[in-house]
């Protein structure tokens, strides 16, 4: 089963209350799943690589074999095609959560998008950002 994934991750103040949503569709478009989570205080960078974790953990249990992952986050686009490298200590585990989770596909498609092509992601954010809970 191929997959698409659309990640967000948000952050009020960087660090600040932050949140992550994934969403989760057929190749054809249908809504296969929404999972989000309110993560407390982060940074942004954080909130985007938690949201990814998230993503590719429900498709993983939904049985994906292919996932075309699709993100606003340019550094983490960047970072997981092994364009730019990962500094951060506190990315890095995060970093690697996400390259222990692409073991269980058999392939998986990593795309930048403008944040206007990824607003469902966005709003899940905002809405776990409003209610401080997902």
């Amino acid at each position: 089963m191929h997959v698409h994934i659309y990640t967000d991750g948000g952050s009020r103040g960087n660090p600040g209350p932050s949140a992550s949503g994934a969403v989760i569709k057929s190749t054809d478009g249908k809504l296969l799943a929404n999972v989000s989570k309110y993560l407390g205080k982060t940074t942004n960078n954080q909130a985007e690589y938690t949201a990814i974790v998230i993503g590719l953990e429900r498709a993983a249990k939904m049985g994906a074999t292919v996932v075309s992952l699709f993100m606003d986050s340019e550094l983490a686009t960047k970072q997981l095609k092994g364009e730019y490298r990962v500094k951060d200590p506190d990315i890095a585990k995060r970093f690697l959560e996400v390259k222990n989770l692409l073991h269980k596909f058999d392939r998986v498609i990593f795309t930048h998008i403008p944040r206007e092509k990824n607003k469902e992601a966005d709003a899940l954010v905002n809405k776990c950002l409003d209610e401080q809970r997902c």
